[in-house]
């Protein structure tokens, strides 16, 4: 099984590549499920704090592929690290998953709140994975850029 890593800044297109991947594999009849890192966090907490975490990580093995998007927007509690190292593990040479990131590698351990949780995680996401960086604006503000030129030249 692979993984692939979409690592770049905000509104490079890191969340609509990997969503027209899990479509392309839907029609393909491979199952995909897609969650942002904090939701999946969310849950196996919750699944964890009511003794189904075994449950829920079995139904995620379902998926012959998953998309965690938006990994480290927001920093983990070493608790929340633990579950997200579970997950990661569960999949670990098993399933596919893509991942996606405005963080670079060497920002894992504050997001994760770790350097060794964080040295685990990449250890098993990136052996069977190829990683994308994507560089460049944000597509969302180039309009936003262009509007704000084109009101400069008319004043």
């Amino acid at each position: 099984m692979c993984s692939l890593y979409h690592l770049g800044p905000p509104g490079v297109g890191k969340t609509h590549l990997s969503i027209a991947l899990g479509m392309r594999s839907m029609m393909s009849d491979i199952p995909a499920y897609y969650t942002s890192a904090v939701k999946r966090v969310q849950t196996l907490k919750r699944d964890y704090d009511l003794k189904r975490l075994e449950y829920r990580i079995k139904t995620y093995s379902r998926f012959k592929l998953m998309i965690v998007d938006e990994i480290g927007y927001l920093p983990l509690t070493r608790e929340e690290s633990n579950l997200f190292f579970q997950f990661v593990s569960s999949r670990y040479e098993k399933r596919s998953t893509i991942y996606t990131s405005n963080k670079s590698f060497s920002e894992w351990g504050e997001v994760l709140g770790d350097s060794v949780m964080a040295a685990a995680v990449l250890d098993r996401i990136l052996h069977h994975c190829t990683v994308i960086n994507i560089k460049g604006e944000s597509y969302r503000l180039k309009d936003r850029k262009k509007n704000s030129l084109q009101t400069m030249r008319k004043e």
